[in-house]
């Protein structure tokens, strides 16, 4: 394959709250705008069977055990690579997911607290090796995060308690520490143009190289 021609996967991530999957979006339709090959996808989701597992995972009808909830998030991403990104990338497009392999090493592994290393091998088999080219990490205090959806109907997930997702925000911390050359590190209490206009400029830069 001509590596020339290869697409690129940006992801976005962050706890509840944060702005990313409006970002997420908003990216997209500027690249549409640029005429760029790009297409939209979100986690969990993406395919038909994601999106009927999506249902379930943040379905407050179900109490799903950590490693259930582990599992189906692995099913969903295997499938959303399979048969979404993989063949987007061959095709040259620039894929834009909304959360990726990150979410379930902050949400699973550190919120959770399941295992690390068997994280990390779980995810190179959900993921088939593919890695992001480059991830938004929108960080956000977990008090301002709570206080930003108190309003809404929470999923299952959303419910979760402050020490929850105190431990998530490092998980992600931990997790862009030890990928800087990946991770682009925003601050989610910044304004949202403020936020757009870095994540357009940086994403306009990092295409171009």
């Amino acid at each position: 394959m001509d590596k020339s021609k290869y697409g690129k996967l940006i992801t976005f991530e962050g706890i509840e709250g944060s702005g990313k999957s409006t970002l997420a979006k908003e990216l997209y339709e500027y690249l549409i705008s640029k005429n760029y090959k790009v297409v939209f996808t979100r986690e969990p989701g993406g395919g038909k069977l994601g999106e009927k597992i999506r249902e379930i995972l943040l379905s407050n009808e179900f109490e799903i055990p950590d490693y259930s909830e582990l599992f189906l998030f692995l099913a969903s991403r295997y499938e959303h690579t399979k048969n979404i990104i993989i063949p987007k990338l061959k095709s040259g497009y620039i894929v834009i997911s909304d959360r990726y392999l990150d979410s379930t090493t902050a949400y699973q592994g550190y919120g959770r607290k399941i295992d690390l290393k068997l994280l990390k091998k779980l995810n190179e088999i959900a993921t088939l090796g593919i890695k992001p080219d480059l991830t938004f990490l929108i960080d956000l205090p977990e008090e301002v995060s709570l206080n930003r959806i108190k309003n809404k109907i929470l999923d299952r997930i959303e419910s979760e308690e402050f020490e929850f997702y105190k431990r998530v925000r490092f998980g992600y911390i931990e997790i862009a520490k030890n990928e800087p050359l990946r991770f682009i590190i925003l601050d989610g209490t910044m304004e949202l143009q403020t936020l757009r206009q870095k994540v357009f400029e940086i994403t306009e830069n990092f295409i171009r190289r």
